[in-house]
C-alpha cells in the first residue's frame, strides 16, 4: 500500500504528530503502525506528568531552562532546551482543548507538583495516571479524521532504502512491516515516513518500560545507516516497586518524593543527604547511584520509600495507581515502607534529528524516545521527555508539510519498489532459541552495561554481545521471519552500538559512569 505519510508508534509523539498533520491538511493520507493496540506503549505508563511553565507569579522560563541545562550535567543544546521549553505552553494548552483533563486546584488553576531536579512545582498532571489521560484524549481526537488510518497488531521490519530500490536518491521510501497475528510481512510506501517507536528498556531485566519498548526504530534506523547519538545515556529511574507486578517492573512516580517521602536502608536510615544538598529530589542519575551504592554496601536487594509520612488523603487521592499496585504485592503504602530499586527508564540518546525532527537520511522523521534532540544532554530533567514530545510533533508536522510540497519522487517510482523477499523460508519455529538469546542479552546488559560500568566490562559485553549477534543473523536469514525474531534483532543491534559508543567515552557525564573514570564511585 502506498500513503503520503507513515508514522511508526503510536504514542504521544506519534498521535500528535498525525492530528497536528491532519489538521493543516485534510486530503494528506496518513497511516499509522500500532506495535500492540493503538492504547498500548510508552505513553500511558507515564505517572509524573509534563513539565511546563505555567505559574507566571512564581516560575519562569530562565528558571526551568537551567534546571534542564544542570539535570542534563551541562551536556545540552542550549538552543534547543531555550525554544522547547518557550513552545511547551502552547503546546500543553492543544492537549487541553484536544480534551485532556488535567488536575486542578478549587480556583481552576492547575495543580502543579515538583518533581527532582526542579526549582519549582510545574508538573501539569492528572494524579499518578498522567500518560493514560493523555493516551485516552489523543486516541480520541485522532479518530476524528478521516484522513488518518491506523493498523493495530504490527512490528517495523525495515526502512525500506535506496538499498532495496538499487537507487541513489539518498532517502528513505517507506516501510516493511509485520503483523504479530499471522505474520504477514506487508510493504507500505510513503512519501515521508516518521519513526515514533519509543524506547530500549527492554534491553535490561528491570525496566519500567512496556514489553514492546525493544528499541525497534532504532535497529532498523542503524541497519539503514541513519545516524545515532548518546546511546550509553540511559537513564535509570530511582524508585521501581520490588518486587513485580504480574511479572512487570511498576514505576513508584518521583512525585511521591516530591510530597516527601523518604529513601531509607536497610538499618533505616535516611541516606540521600550524604550523597547530594537536595536529597530524594536530587537529579535522577545521582539518586539511581546513591540507592544502588547502599544496595551493594549492604549487599541487599533494594532499598525501602517511606511515604508514611505524607498525608493520607494526599496519597490515596494523587496516587491512586500506586496504592493499587503496592497493595497487589501486600504492600500498603500508606503504613509500610515501600521497596524499591533502579530500573531502566528512558534513553537520552538516539536518532540525530535537528530542531524539526528530521533525521540523517531525507525523508525520515523520528520524535519522541527513539531520537536524539539534544534537550535531555547526559540526563533527563524529570517530566520533559512528554514535553518534547509535543513541541517536535508540532515541529515536524509543520516542517513535513512542507516537505510534501517538494518531494522530488513521483508516485509512479513506488510501485516499482520490491516486496519482501523471504516468506517462502519454511519456519522450524526457533522460539526456545530465540527467548535464551534474548535472555542471555538482558543478562549482558544488566550486569555490564548498568547503571556502574567498568571498561574490562564492557569489552566483555562487546565480546558476548558480538557472539549473540551472529547468533541472531544465522536465525534471521535461515528462518521465516517472525515478531520475535523481529524484535531480537532489533535489541542485540542496539545494545551492540551502545556498547561500542560507550567505549570511546572518556569521562563520566550525567548518567553514564565508568568505575574506572573516577575515584568517587558515586558523584
Amino acid at each position: 500500500m502506498h500513503t503520503d505519510i507513515l508514522v511508526i508508534g503510536t504514542g504521544v509523539s506519534g498521535l500528535t504528530y498525525a492530528i497536528k498533520l491532519a489538521e493543516k491538511s485534510p486530503t494528506t493520507k496518513i497511516k499509522l503502525i500500532c506495535k500492540n493496540t493503538l492504547d498500548e506503549g510508552n505513553t500511558r505508563y507515564a505517572q509524573g506528568g509534563i513539565a511546563v511553565v505555567s505559574n507566571f507569579l512564581k516560575d519562569t522560563f530562565d528558571k526551568h531552562i537551567k534546571d534542564t541545562y544542570i539535570a542534563g550535567d551541562q551536556q545540552g543544546d542550549n538552543q534547543v532546551i531555550d525554544f522547547v521549553i518557550r513552545e511547551g505552553s502552547d503546546r500543553l494548552n492543544e492537549l487541553i482543548d484536544w480534551g485532556t483533563q488535567f488536575d486542578q486546584k478549587e480556583n481552576n488553576l492547575l495543580d502543579l507538583t515538583k518533581e527532582g531536579g526542579h526549582s519549582e512545582k510545574r508538573i501539569v498532571h492528572f494524579k499518578d495516571r498522567s500518560g493514560a489521560e493523555i493516551q485516552r484524549a489523543l486516541i480520541k481526537k485522532v479518530k476524528e479524521f478521516d484522513n488518518i488510518e491506523y493498523f493495530e497488531n504490527h512490528i517495523l521490519v525495515d526502512l525500506i532504502t535506496d538499498h532495496q530500490t538499487k537507487t541513489n536518491h539518498q532517502r528513505c521510501y517507506g516501510a516493511y512491516v509485520i503483523s504479530t497475528l499471522n505474520e504477514e510481512i506487508i510493504k507500505i510506501t510513503a512519501q515521508i515516513t516518521v519513526l515514533t517507536t519509543g524506547g530500549l528498556g527492554q534491553l535490561y531485566d528491570f525496566t519500567t518500560n512496556p514489553v514492546i519498548a525493544t528499541g525497534d526504530g532504532l535497529g532498523a534506523a542503524c541497519r539503514a545507516k541513519v545516524r545515532l547519538e548518546k546511546l550509553p545515556f540511559v537513564q535509570f529511574h530511582p524508585t521501581a516497586l520490588f518486587p513485580k507486578v504480574k511479572g512487570e517492573t511498576f514505576l513508584i512516580t518521583e512525585a511521591l518524593r516530591g510530597e516527601g517521602a523518604i529513601l531509607k536502608n536497610h538499618l533505616g536510615e535516611a541516606f540521600m543527604e550524604k550523597y547530594h544538598p537536595n536529597k530524594e529530589l536530587a537529579p535522577r542519575d545521582v539518586v539511581a547511584r546513591a540507592i544502588m551504592q547502599e544496595i551493594n554496601v549492604q549487599k541487599s536487594k533494594y532499598v525501602y520509600l517511606d511515604a508514611t509520612q505524607i498525608p493520607k488523603d494526599i496519597i490515596l487521592n494523587h496516587f491512586p495507581n500506586i496504592v493499587e499496585n503496592c497493595r497487589s504485592v501486600g504492600i500498603n503504602p500508606l503504613s509500610d515502607l515501600i521497596p524499591v530499586i533502579p530500573a531502566a527508564h528512558y534513553s537520552c540518546g538516539g536518532i540525530k534529528v535537528d530542531e524539526n525532527s528530521r533525521t540523517t537520511l531525507e525523508g525520515l522523521y523520528a520524535i519522541g524516545e527513539c531520537s536524539h534532540t539534544g534537550l535531555h544532554g547526559a540526563n533527563r530533567l524529570a517530566s520533559n521527555s512528554l514535553l518534547e514530545s509535543i513541541v517536535f510533533s508540532h515541529r515536524a508536522a509543520m516542517n513535513s508539510y512542507r516537505d510534501l510540497k517538494n518531494n522530488p519522487i513521483g508516485e509512479d517510482f513506488y510501485l516499482t519498489i520490491p516486496n519482501w523477499k523471504g516468506q517462502s523460508y519454511t519456519n522450524i519455529n526457533p522460539a526456545k532459541q530465540t527467548k535464551n538469546i534474548r535472555n542471555q542479552l538482558c543478562q549482558i546488559m544488566s550486569e555490564q552495561v548498568g547503571i556502574f560500568k567498568t571498561t574490562k566490562g564492557l569489552l566483555t559485553a562487546q565480546k558476548q554481545i558480538k557472539h549473540l549477534y551472529f547468533e541472531v543473523v544465522e536465525l534471521y536469514n535461515i528462518n521465516k521471519l517472525s515478531p520475535q525474531i523481529c524484535e531480537l534483532r532489533n535489541m542485540v543491534s542496539v545494545a551492540y552500538v551502545m556498547v561500542n559508543q560507550s567505549l570511546i567515552l572518556t569521562q563520566n557525564k550525567g548518567v553514564f559512569y565508568n568505575h574506572d573514570y573516577e575515584a568517587n564511585p558515586i558523584l
